[in-house]
């Protein structure tokens, strides 16, 4: 049973599920307050059971609130900058002169993260590299961060782990937000939201223009920001039933033109010697629609259904390449809970369909991947110093077979200072020719995945961490720390090989990618001051034919160091600090270490916040201190990006909050 035939009966579904007889249930709570990192503060996150993130024995970031507000201020047009300054996580920039980047957790490649959008998959596949670009943060209210291995729940791809970004529901006071911001890198963003409920409907409506003339801060005269225009409008309706029964309906839509390569083209000054260029043209449009139904305090159905059109036109001097994705999904799932337990049950279907527009007979890039799911997962509290989560998913992924994906979490907490968290899951990943490796040289001579010769590729991993937290100087001050061990084996992996005749094969290796590491976070409040400080150590390493390789692009370590001054509605002050050590490179070389530098400052009235930003203000950018091509101005092949390409920028704006 395909996707498309699957949507009617679950529309039928939903049109029955609101007759459904019940008892009045109490809706839970949903407020958040926590920091990367610690384990301070009580937050009810969407893992799809009620439990507080200081309670749950899966291991969850949650960033909201003031942290969302402050990355909004520094970096309004896209999220790169709010998940790239998280420990154990990293931005890695796939094309130097398009910008396009994806998310790496703990060493392991951007396809093994999987992006979520209030819980529906939008960002998989063809739309993944542009996704993060695309994605202003300004209507969201958290993001939830699971690291390691998530797929019982939310499906095969979250191997490295699961970044689903929540968006701001309406409330009875209205909510009205205007940011315009400019930067000395030739940007501007002009963003608004609206929310509001009225009775049994409510609405919130995002809406945004990002723009830039292209950017280019070294004397190589090729663009380290792109030019760019991008339209962004998400309209999003929710209704109220009754007090038992209450869904929404969403739509989202992009356009955006995006052009970069030598700035003398950019700039309509284009010659025989100054005539590279790379542009993209992409439209995304998606629809989603969810239904909550709560039988009682104890038990809730949740069904919800979404479909996302996304087309990416990719066109250099001598070449193009064009395709449009459709990504269907569909869920249904029930939760109760039973006194100290907690259980979950659910069954979801997802279609990715890509269809090549510039396809040739031998380079055929066109798919079509259906899985069908069900998963349940159970947690309990044991005792009163320990809570067990375990779960267990199946998958059969047509053409490529089953996957049987077990999980386990146990929560040790022997006191109110000291909590430890042990778990572990399996998961894998079905073949794609969307890669980092792959993106890099824009699918050109690509050969079509085989799947006669490509199979699923397997991993699986486990996490451990320890908290504490205690007060200081007679509780004048708060500490916060947490260390986290990770490791997570990824079996046959898939890697871009060249063939003999000149062309490139996506092949499952005959060895595996491991991945190993510990995180340190450490938190201190004292008054209005605010310090945290992360350590990252990752090594992850291939292993193909008997031979080992260290995985290129992948620091081994990393600091983090923030230090806020937040006086409420009064002042935001912030000051960091981030280290990256040498990487190695695909071309045998290893790149430079250098540290990246920043300082926000914003003044905050009660309908008014006025901000200037120094981001990178000691302009560190890679193009000082090693090349980013080789061959030809004409014909340039592209090095690794490890570090930043557009060095010291300067923003400044305003939010009316009204």
């Amino acid at each position: 049973m395909t996707v498309y035939k699957f949507l009617p009966i679950l529309g039928l579904f939903l049109l029955g599920c609101h007759a459904i007889s019940a008892q009045v249930p109490t809706v839970p709570p949903d407020s958040v307050v926590q920091k990367e990192g610690g384990e301070l503060d009580e937050v009810v996150i969407s893992t799809r059971v009620n439990r507080s993130i200081k309670n749950l024995p899966t291991r969850v970031e949650v960033f909201s609130g003031e942290e969302i507000e402050e990355k909004t201020t520094m970096k309004p047009s896209d999220i790169r900058l709010m998940l790239s300054e998280t420990t154990g996580i990293m931005t890695q920039q796939t094309s130097v002169t398009s910008g396009n980047a994806l998310i790496r957790i703990q060493g392991l490649d951007g396809r093994y993260t999987q992006i979520l959008k209030d819980g529906f998959p939008a960002f998989a596949g063809a739309a993944s590299g542009l996704g993060l670009l695309q994605t202003p943060p300004l209507d969201l209210r958290r993001v939830e961060v699971i690291k390691g291995s998530s797929s019982t729940l939310y499906g095969g791809g979250a191997i490295a782990g699961m970044i689903n970004l929540i968006s701001k529901v309406p409330a009875w006071e209205r909510e009205l937000t205007f940011l315009a911001n400019g930067t000395s890198a030739n940007g501007l963003d002009l963003n608004g939201y609206y929310g509001q409920r009225f009775g049994s409907i409510g609405t919130t409506v995002f809406a945004a223009y990002n723009t830039s003339r292209g950017y280019d801060p070294s004397d190589q005269d090729f663009s380290a920001i792109p030019k760019y225009d991008r339209w962004s409008l998400n309209p999003k309706l929710f209704f109220y039933l009754s007090p038992k029964t209450s869904g929404n309906l969403s739509l989202s839509t992009v356009f955006e033109n995006r052009i970069g390569g030598d700035m003398h083209y950019i700039r309509h000054k284009a010659n025989e010697e100054h005539s590279y260029f790379e542009r993209n043209k992409t439209q995304r449009h998606g629809l989603q629609f969810t239904l909550n139904h709560w039988f009682n305090e104890e038990s809730h159905l949740n069904v919800k259904a979404s479909t996302t059109y996304f087309n990416r036109d990719i066109t250099l001097p001598d070449y193009a390449f064009e395709g449009t994705q459709w990504l269907t999904f569909g869920e249904v799932n029930y939760s109760r809970q039973m006194g100290q337990t907690d259980f979950v049950a659910g069954v979801n279907l997802w279609e990715d369909r890509f269809k090549e527009d510039t396809r040739t007979a031998l380079l055929d890039k066109d798919y079509t991947q259906t899985t069908l799911g069900a998963f349940a997962q159970m947690g309990t509290d044991v005792a009163n110093w320990l809570s067990v989560e375990a779960g267990l998913r199946a998958d059969h992924v047509v053409d490529y077979g089953f996957a049987l994906l077990p999980r386990l979490s146990l929560l040790f907490t022997p006191s109110e200072h000291v909590s430890s968290r042990l778990g572990g899951g399996m998961g894998y990943k079905a073949p794609t020719i969307f890669t980092e490796e792959s993106e890099r040289i824009v699918y050109r001579h690509l050969l079509p995945i085989n799947k006669d010769l490509n199979k699923l590729e397997r991993s699986w991993g486990v996490n451990w961490d320890i908290n504490y937290t205690t007060g200081l100087f007679d509780n004048e001050v708060t500490l916060g720390l947490n260390h986290l061990f990770f490791y997570t084996r990824l079996n046959h992996t898939l890697l871009m090989k060249p063939t003999a005749e000149g062309y490139y094969r996506m092949e499952n290796i005959d060895g595996h990618t491991d991945t190993r590491g510990w995180e340190t976070n450490v938190k201190l409040d004292w008054h209005d001051f605010h310090y945290y400080f992360g350590y990252t150590f990752t090594y992850a390493r291939n292993e193909e034919y008997g031979r080992h390789y260290e995985n290129p692009l992948t620091p081994r370590h990393r600091l983090n160091n923030i230090l806020m001054y937040e006086r409420e509605d009064a002042w935001r002050i912030g000051l960091e600090a981030y280290y990256y050590s040498p990487q190695k490179l695909s071309d045998g070389l290893t790149g430079r270490s250098y540290w990246l530098c920043g300082l926000l400052i914003e003044k905050i009235w009660e309908h008014l916040n006025v901000y200037v930003n120094f981001e990178n203000f000691t302009d560190r950018r890679q193009t000082r201190f090693d090349t980013i091509y080789t061959g030809s101005r004409t014909s340039p092949e592209w090095r690794d990006i490890y570090a930043p390409l557009d060095g010291f920028v300067f923003s400044a704006g305003v939010k009316v909050k009204l």
